[in-house]
């Protein structure tokens, strides 16, 4: 054998060895892929919105969910993605989830419309979606969340009593929810509901989003249209875009009940100070707890009627097993009887320096 030859089979040998430890590798890496795909059996999907416009989601929903289910399921994992306000990035974490073999997905969705196929595929594969806070399109296996047009209600009527005797002649600016939200459309039947017909008018409605900065946007405008005296009160959707409106009013010189809703650290505080009229308490432990026995329950496979003995209708499916909580609302007169005494906040966390003296004056000790 010359040497040129011996040259061309040791490299022909050589490239042949590292095809076939590369091909090795494939397979043992297919095979790691292939079980990371069948995934934790005790897996449970969480996919939440925002946490832009509103801090619950961090700061309750998921700890309070992830706890639970560690209570009442000791091996079970929850794997957690947050949407970040984009429908298309909770699609991607939802086949995500599917690709990892989770058979159970908590979804509160960010935009619900677009869900129809996911949950379509979802069941498919047989994994079963629990629509949470949202219902979403599809042939989801059950539904939690708050009676929501009853939320629209709380928050007409506190504006009516914010407003007191002169509600008869107010005119009323409304920023509404997200329209890709079907809570949006509950809160803002409910609250029509309760105002209608006791206010003198709504001159401006607008979805802001649950944007804050978009609702700041339409309540300038709001005021470059009808001007200073030219309404006398705010329907805001949630408490986000309340801090942002309230903002925007001050500096135009306008002190007018403004109220939101999901009881957030920061509204409390500017409740108590006088800035925000009310806020809605929705008591988070009761909807999580919910959540995860649900969660739980569809992973063994179990009925859930006994949890969910209500049912609700969608647009793409009916029956849907579903449990739907009350809230509260909350105005200076009862942080302490609400979110201080359910434990979602210590007076410490309200009453911090800039907030010591209105403390002091509404009783919280």
């Amino acid at each position: 054998m010359n040497a040129v030859l011996r040259r061309a089979l040791v490299s022909t040998m050589g490239l042949a060895l590292t095809l076939s430890m590369t091909a090795a590798c494939g397979k043992a890496g297919g095979a790691k892929n292939e079980a990371s795909a069948a995934g934790n059996p005790d897996a449970i999907g969480l996919l939440l919105p925002e946490n832009a416009s509103s801090v619950r989601y961090e700061s309750f929903d998921r700890p309070f969910i992830e706890a639970k289910v560690k209570s009442l399921c000791a091996q079970c994992k929850v794997l957690y993605n947050n949407a970040e306000g984009s429908a298309a990035k909770q699609k991607q974490q939802f086949d995500t989830l599917l690709t990892q073999g989770v058979k159970v997905i908590i979804l509160d969705p960010y935009d619900a419309d677009s869900t129809q196929s996911w949950v379509e595929e979802a069941a498919a594969k047989g994994v079963k979606v629990l629509a949470y806070d949202r219902l979403a399109s599809g042939p989801v296996a059950a539904y939690t969340s708050f009676d929501n047009e009853k939320v629209g209600e709380l928050q007409g009527r506190a504006l009516l009593d914010a407003l007191g005797p002169q509600a008869a002649e107010a005119n009323i600016v409304m920023i509404d929810g997200d329209e890709a939200d079907p809570n949006s459309a509950q809160f803002k039947s409910g609250a029509h509901k309760a105002l209608d017909g006791k206010i003198k008018k709504v001159v401006y409605e607008q979805s802001g989003q649950w944007n804050a900065a978009v609702a700041a946007q339409k309540i300038s405008a709001a005021v470059t249209e009808f001007g200073k005296n030219g309404f006398q009160g705010v329907y805001s959707a949630n408490d986000g875009m309340a801090a942002a409106i309230i903002t925007q009013l001050k500096g135009a010189g306008i002190n007018i009940p403004v109220g939101g809703q999901d009881a957030s650290l920061d509204a409390i505080q500017r409740v108590v100070n006088g800035d925000q009229a009310y806020t809605i308490y929705k008591a988070y432990r009761p909807i999580t707890d919910t959540a995860a026995e649900l969660a739980v329950a569809l992973l063994r496979g179990k009925d859930v009627k006994s949890i969910a003995p209500d049912s609700v209708d969608s647009a793409t499916a009916k029956n849907i097993p579903s449990k739907l909580l009350d809230a509260k609302v909350v105005t200076r007169d009862t942080i302490a009887t609400t979110v201080v005494a359910d434990g979602i906040y210590k007076v410490s966390d309200i009453c911090t320096a800039d907030y010591a003296a209105a403390c002091a004056a509404a009783g919280l000790k």
